[in-house]
C-alpha cells in the first residue's frame, strides 16, 4: 500500500511540476519580442528572433498602426506579451510599442510600427522591400530606424507582382 502511496504522490509531483514548466513558459511572467540585426542583400536590417525581416508601412502616422484585417494577413505586426528585447545590434532606446485596435501590443522602433512579411519564409530574405500594397509602400528598417532603400542598381519597383495585396 505505502509503495502505491508514494508512486500515486510521486505521479502527482511531476504532472504538477509539468503543469508549472508549461504555465510559467506560457504566460506570467513572459519574455518580450526580440528585436536584433542582421546582413542582408540590402544590408543590415532589424529582424526578429527567428531572424525574420522586419517592416516598416509608410501609411503609418504618429506610431499607430494603419494596418488590419487583410493587411495584417500578408503583414504580420511584430506583437509582444512583455517588453520588448534589444538582440545584437538593435538600440533598446529605439524599442516601443503601440496599442492595436483589436487590443495586443506591437512592437515599435523609432515610433515605427513593426511587421514581417508573410512571403519572407527564411532568415535573411527580404522579398517585402519597396511593395506598395494596402496604401502605401514597406520598407526594411535600419539598425538606426530608418527605411532601407534598395540600391538603383536593381532597377526600381514596377509592381513586382505584388499587386494583389493592394487596397
Amino acid at each position: 500500500m505505502r509503495k502505491a502511496v508514494l508512486a500515486a504522490v510521486t505521479a502527482g509531483t511531476l504532472v504538477a511540476l509539468v503543469a508549472g514548466v508549461a504555465v510559467a513558459s506560457s504566460g506570467g511572467a513572459t519574455a518580450g519580442a526580440v528585436v536584433k540585426t542582421r546582413k542582408t542583400s540590402l544590408g543590415t536590417v532589424l529582424v526578429n528572433a527567428k531572424s525574420l525581416t522586419l517592416y516598416m508601412f509608410m501609411k503609418d502616422k504618429n506610431g499607430k498602426s494603419a494596418c488590419s484585417g487583410q493587411c495584417a494577413t500578408f503583414w504580420p505586426p511584430l506583437v509582444t506579451s512583455g517588453k520588448p528585447t534589444a538582440g545584437a545590434g538593435a538600440k533598446a532606446s529605439l524599442l516601443g510599442t503601440t496599442r492595436r485596435a483589436g487590443g495586443k501590443v506591437q512592437v515599435t522602433y523609432k515610433g515605427h510600427p513593426l511587421y514581417r512579411f508573410a512571403q519572407d519564409t527564411k532568415a535573411g530574405q527580404t522579398n517585402g522591400e519597396g511593395v506598395n500594397a494596402f496604401g502605401a509602400h514597406w520598407y526594411a528598417v535600419s539598425p538606426a530606424g530608418a527605411k532601407v532603400l534598395k540600391s538603383s542598381s536593381g532597377g526600381g519597383y514596377g509592381g513586382g507582382g505584388y499587386g494583389g495585396y493592394g487596397g
